[in-house]
C-alpha cells in the first residue's frame, strides 16, 4: 500500500520539522519507540523531554536510550504530558503524542481528551513559531473514542491566526486505524 498509516506519517513530518541541536517533547513516551526516534533527529546537541505517568514506561524508555547510546540526550519526567510547562522553559521545536493507552500496558492508564488538550495549550506557549504539535490518535479497542471525539470537537475552536490544524485518516479501512493530526504554530 503506498499510503502510509499515521504513525509512519507522523516520523514523516518530524523528520521535515527537527534539526540537530532543537529541543524536541515526547508527550506519550510509553515503551521510548518515539523518544528514541527523536534523540536520533535531534543529534548530540539536542534534547528531547519525555514524559510519562507510568513508571514502567520510564523504565522501558530509559532501556531503549541506553542500549541505542542517547539516554543523554533525553530528560524523563514523570508526570503528565499536561504538566510540561512546569519543566520546559526553553522553545521548542516539536511536541509529539502517540494517545490512548501504552502498548503491552494497562488499557485503563490511558490518555484522556482533557488532559491532552491542556496539554495540546501548554505545548503551543512553548512553541516556536513553525514549530509543529504531531497528534497520533488511536481510538479502536477499549478505549480512546471519548478522546478522539472531545479533541475532534475542541481542535476546531483553535484561533486559525495563530494555529493551522490538519487532520488525516483513513475512511475505509477496518478497526479504527490512528488518526494523524498536525498543529502548526503560525505566530
Amino acid at each position: 500500500m503506498t499510503l502510509q498509516q499515521a504513525l509512519y506519517q507522523s516520523h514523516e513530518y518530524a523528520r521535515k520539522v527537527v534539526r540537530n541541536g532543537d529541543t524536541v517533547v515526547d508527550a506519550t513516551c510509553g515503551n521510548g519507540h518515539d523518544t528514541l526516534f527523536l534523540a536520533g533527529l535531534v543529534g548530540n546537541t539536542g534534547k528531547v523531554y519525555a514524559f510519562d505517568i507510568q513508571k514502567e514506561a520510564l523504565g522501558n524508555t530509559r532501556k531503549m536510550l541506553m542500549d541505542g547510546g542517547m539516554v543523554k540526550r533525553c530528560i524523563l519526567i514523570p508526570d503528565g504530558h499536561e504538566n510540561m510547562h512546569r519543566y520546559i522553559s526553553e522553545p521548542v521545536k516539536l511536541v509529539m503524542f502517540n494517545l490512548g493507552y501504552r502498548p503491552g500496558g494497562d488499557h485503563s492508564i490511558c490518555t484522556t481528551g482533557e488532559t491532552t488538550l491542556r496539554a495540546i495549550h501548554a505545548a503551543l506557549d512553548l512553541l516556536v513559531v513553525n514549530g509543529l504539535i504531531i497528534l497520533v490518535i488511536y481510538h479502536g479497542g477499549d478505549t480512546g473514542f471519548e478522546e478522539r471525539d472531545y479533541l475532534l470537537s475542541k481542535l476546531p475552536e483553535l484561533d486559525p491566526k495563530a494555529a493551522a490544524v490538519m487532520m488525516t485518516r483513513f475512511i475505509n479501512l477496518p478497526n479504527n486505524p490512528p488518526i494523524l493530526v498536525c498543529i502548526e504554530k503560525l505566530k
